[in-house]
C-alpha cells in the first residue's frame, strides 16, 4: 500500500549484474564487477541456474542477532550423490554479500530441522542460518572467516543419507555443485521450471544487456505483482528512474534504476500475478542501436504458465503421469480425502517433489484438480440418458444460467490477502481476551470545544482518544508490552507507539504514531491527517507502518456502538472505540440530591492477549484509561 523508493535491484543485484554480462559475450564494464571477489567457477555456478528465490522468515528476538529460516535448493550433478547445495542468502533488502562468522556444524555433523548450522554477519547483522531439512553436513564449500561472499554463491553442500558423504569430492568447488538443467528425472521440476519463466533468450545473439530480475522488497517477499510500467519498451531510462511500481505482501513499491541505458524488453507484462522474486521482468541495453536486435532474440513472456514440460523418454513419461509426487504431507492427504481429488492430477511444489497442502489449496480454487469417480458413479455416467434432449437442453440452460448470474470473483490486492492471512493466525494462536467499559465523553467534548475558542486549535475525537490511551499505557507500562513466541516470554516495550487503523481502497493500513505519550495533541493531530493521507494515496514508508506497541480502531463515524476488534500481531491490544450516545442518567446535584440529566457515553472494547494481560493489568488499564476520560486536562500534564 505504501509507495516508496526502493532502489534497484535490491537483493540479486550483485548476481543479476554478473548474470548479464557473462551472458553477453562481447565486452564487459568494470563497474558492473563492483563489490564482486568470488572466483570465476564460482561466477559461472550463478550463471547456470536461475536465482534463488527462497523464503526469508525474520524472527526479531535481539537487536544482535535475528533468526531466518531459509529454504533450500536440490540439484543433482553429474558423478554426485543425491545432494542439496545450501546458497548464501539475502537477509535483508541490502543485502548483496555476507561474512561467514561462524560455522556451527562441522563436516560430518548430523543436521536436524531448525538446526543452526553457521552465523553470518551481514550489513545489517550477525544472523543464524537455520537449515529446514534434516541431513548430513557433507562439505563446508566457504570456511568460517570468508569475507564478502556474494548472495547466491554456494557455502556448503548437504546429504540425506550419511554414506553419501565419502561421495562427495574433497576437491569439489562452487561450480561443480552447479544445478543440472532440467531432464526428463523429475516432472515436478520440469513443471516448476515453466511456470516459473516462459522467457526464450538467445544469449548468444544478445548484444551487451542486464536482466532485471523481480526483487525481494521485503523480508517476506517471495512473489509481487506487475502493478503498473511506468516506462514503455523503447524508452530512455536515466539513473533513479522509476520504472514500474510492484505490489508486494507489504505495500506497492517504486522500483527505481541505478544505470542508465534503454528498456529494450518487458518481460513481464503490466497485471502480471505472483510473479516470483528473481524472475526476469524486464531486458535493458546500453545503446539504443541494440533495441532491435533483443526484441527480436527474446520471446515470451510471464503470462503464459501453461506449456506442459516436454520429456525425452516416454516409459518414465507414463509412469508421472499416475503420480508426479514422491511424497505428501498429511495435511495434503487430509484435503485429497475430504474432496475426494485425483492425486495424479496434482502437481507438487514442495522439497523432494513433497506435495504440500498449498498444492492441494491451490487445485481446489482454480478448478484443476480433477474428482476420483468409483466404479458404479462412472456406469451412471457412461449410460444414454433418459431424457430427450430437449428436455435436457432446457434443463442444463436454466442451470447454467443460475449459476453464471449467482455470483462474481473480485481479485484480492496483496495487501489484503496478507491482512486475510494475519487476521486468521491472530485468531487461531493468540487466546484473545475481552474487557468493555463507558466513559463519559462530555469533559472531551467540552476541552475540544475550549481548545478551539481559546487557541484556534482544531482537534478530532480520535486525537484525544490517541492521547488518552497513550498516557495509560505509560502508567501501566505491563500492558505496553508483547509476547515473544520464540521464548514463551512477555517483553515490556521501551516505547509508546499506537497504530491508527486507516481504511483504503486496496485494504485496511495502519500508521503509527511514534512516542505518543510524549506529543501534545495537537502535534498528535496533524501526525495523524498526514499519515492518514499518506496511507489513502499509497504514499506511506515502511518505517511508517511497520512496528507499534498498540492499536486502536474507531468506528465512531459510523452507526456503530460497539464491537470486538481482532488483534493485530505481534502487538497484545488492540482498543475498539463506538459512537458517543446521548442517554438519562441520575446525577447528583449541588443541592445533593438525584436528578436526571443527558450525558453523553462512549463505549470502549479491548482485545488483548490472555499471555501478556491477566485480569488485574487489564483492569488496571481500562481504570487508568477511564480516569483520563474523566479528568481530561491531566492529559496536557
Amino acid at each position: 500500500m505504501a509507495l516508496s523508493r526502493l532502489r534497484h535491484p535490491v537483493i540479486c543485484r550483485a548476481p543479476l549484474l554478473i548474470k548479464a554480462r557473462f551472458l553477453s559475450s562481447a565486452s564487459t564494464r568494470p563497474s558492473l564487477n563492483r563489490g564482486l571477489n568470488s572466483s570465476t567457477d564460482v561466477a559461472e555456478s550463478l550463471l547456470s541456474r536461475p536465482t534463488s528465490s527462497s523464503l526469508v522468515n525474520g524472527v526479531h528476538n535481539d537487536s544482535s542477532k535475528i533468526k531466518f529460516r531459509i529454504g533450500v535448493r536440490n540439484y543433482s550433478s553429474a558423478g554426485l550423490p543425491e545432494h542439496t547445495v545450501l546458497q548464501m542468502p539475502a537477509l535483508s533488502p541490502t543485502m548483496n554479500q555476507g561474512n561467514i562468522a561462524k560455522w556451527r556444524k562441522k563436516e560430518g555433523d548430523k543436521i536436524e530441522v531448525g538446526d543452526v548450522i553457521c552465523e553470518i554477519e551481514t550489513d545489517k547483522a550477525t544472523l543464524e542460518f537455520e537449515c529446514l531439512e534434516e541431513g548430513f553436513l557433507a562439505k563446508i564449500l566457504v570456511p568460517e572467516g570468508s569475507k564478502d561472499v556474494p548472495v547466491g554463491q554456494p557455502i556448503a553442500i548437504t546429504v540425506e543419507d550419511q554414506n553419501d558423504i565419502v561421495n562427495i569430492p574433497a576437491t569439489i568447488s562452487g561450480s561443480e555443485a552447479k544445478e543440472k538443467p532440467p531432464s526428463e528425472q523429475t516432472l515436478q521440476q520440469g513443471e516448476s521450471i515453466q511456470e516459473s519463466s516462459s522467457v526464450n533468450i538467445g544469449t548468444s545473439e544478445l548484444p551487451p544487456h542486464i536482466v532485471l530480475n523481480m526483487p525481494a522488497l521485503s523480508p517476506t517477499m517471495n512473489q509481487g505483482n506487475i502493478a503498473k510500467w511506468l516506462k514503455k519498451e523503447g524508452d530512455k531510462i536515466e539513473v533513479g528512474d522509476v520504472i514500474c511500481e510492484i505490489e508486494t505482501d507489504k505495500a506497492t513499491l517504486e522500483y527505481e534504476c541505478l544505470e542508465e541505458g534503454f528498456l529494450a524488453k518487458i518481460l513481464a507484462p503490466e497485471g502480471s500475478k505472483d510473479v516470483a522474486v528473481g524472475q526476469p521482468i524486464a531486458i535493458t541495453v546500453e545503446d539504443a542501436s541494440d533495441l532491435e536486435a533483443v526484441k527480436a532474440s527474446v520471446s515470451g513472456d510471464l503470462s503464459v504458465k501453461d506449456e506442459s514440460p516436454v520429456l525425452q523418454n516416454t516409459s518414465k513419461d507414463v509412469k508421472t503421469q499416475k503420480l508426479s509426487f514422491s511424497r505428501i504431507s498429511p495435511a495434503a492427504k487430509l484435503l485429497i480425502s475430504e474432496h475426494g481429488l485425483d492425486a495424479s492430477s496434482l502437481t507438487s511444489s514442495g522439497p523432494r517433489g513433497t506435495l504440500l497442502k498449498g498444492d492441494v489449496l491451490a487445485a481446489i480454487k482454480s478448478g484443476k484438480g480433477s474428482v476420483r469417480v468409483s466404479g458404479q458413479q462412472e456406469k451412471i455416467l457412461s449410460s444414454p440418458p433418459v431424457h430427450s434432449q430437449t428436455s435436457s437442453g432446457k434443463m442444463v440452460s436454466k442451470s447454467t444460467l443460475q449459476e453464471t448470474g449467482s455470483y462474481e470473483d473480485l481479485p484480492n490486492s496483496q495487501i489484503r490477502k496478507v491482512i486475510a492471512a494475519r487476521l486468521l493466525e491472530s485468531k487461531q494462536s493468540i487466546p484473545h481476551l475481552y474487557l468493555s467499559t463507558d466513559v463519559v465523553l462530555d469533559p472531551l467534548l467540552s476541552f475540544r470545544k475550549e481548545l478551539k475558542a481559546k487557541y484556534d486549535v482544531k482537534v478530532s475525537v480520535n486525537d484525544i482518544v490517541i492521547k488518552a490511551v497513550a498516557v495509560a499505557l505509560r502508567n501501566v507500562p505491563e500492558a505496553n508490552a508483547y509476547w515473544d513466541a520464540k521464548t514463551d516470554e512477555i517483553v515490556l516495550c521501551d516505547s509508546v507507539d499506537i497504530s491508527i487503523a486507516v481504511a483504503t481502497e486496496k485494504g485496511l493500513m495502519t500508521p503509527i504514531i511514534r512516542n505518543a505519550d510524549q506529543k501534545s495533541i495537537s502535534s498528535i493531530s496533524l501526525e495523524v491527517k498526514e499519515l492518514a493521507e499518506k496511507a489513502r494515496v499509497g504514499k506511506l514508508k515502511p518505517n511508517e507502518f511497520q512496528g507499534g506497541t498498540f492499536s486502536i480502531s474507531n468506528l465512531g463515524m459510523f452507526p456503530v456502538d460497539h464491537f470486538c476488534a481482532i488483534i493485530n500481531p505481534p502487538q497484545a491490544g488492540i482498543l475498539a472505540v463506538g459512537r458517543g450516545n446521548q442517554v438519562v442518567e441520575p446525577v447528583i446535584a449541588d443541592d445533593g440530591t438525584e436528578k436526571p440529566a443527558i450525558v453523553t457515553k462512549m463505549h470502549l472494547t479491548l482485545s488483548a492477549d490472555h499471555r501478556v494481560f491477566d485480569g488485574k493489568v487489564g483492569g488496571t488499564f481500562m481504570e487508568a484509561l477511564r480516569s483520563n476520560f474523566s479528568d481530561i486536562k491531566r492529559l496536557l500534564l
